[in-house]
């Protein structure tokens, strides 16, 4: 089988999540970038990459699950997109327990939480909210076995 190459899985992710914003009203895309350039920083694999572009695509209902499933895409990359989907109601004991299960996950979730708590991200939101994902990410950190930021 010809899988999809990173360039092809990032136009689609872009296009997947085109019109979303992220909590700052900054285009989603703009988030994916960061995730996997952290995890290509972090001396990620091509799939681990493929997994950051991915890694939101179905918990945002941007691409349905059977979609993944059918996908040109190495197994693994589609594990690991499925580790990182949080289902709706979920504990995130469970949902950091899977994370830990599956190979190559990890990477992916560290360069997103490190997004997701960059202060320059979470300086434009009001603090209530700052403050809920501040210690949403440092409790993410802990279950995960992950230094703080």
């Amino acid at each position: 089988m010809t899988y999809l190459t990173t360039a092809e899985v990032e136009a689609l992710a872009i296009e997947a999540h085109a019109g979303q914003t992220d909590k700052a009203g900054r285009p989603y895309a703009e988030h994916l970038r960061a995730v996997a350039e952290g995890v290509r920083a972090r001396g990620g694999s091509d799939e681990q990459i493929a997994a950051a572009w991915l890694h939101d695509a179905v918990e945002d209902d941007r691409l349905p699950e059977e979609w993944l499933r059918g996908a040109a895409l190495p197994e693994a990359v589609k594990d690991m997109v499925l580790a990182l989907t949080k289902r709706p109601g979920e504990e995130l004991e469970a949902y950091t327990a899977r994370v830990l299960a599956v190979p190559g996950a990890l990477l992916v979730k560290e360069a997103d939480l490190a997004h997701n708590a960059d202060p320059d991200r979470l300086a434009v939101l009001d603090e209530a909210t700052r403050a809920r994902l501040t210690a949403k990410y440092a409790r993410t950190r802990a279950l995960l076995g992950l230094s703080a930021c």
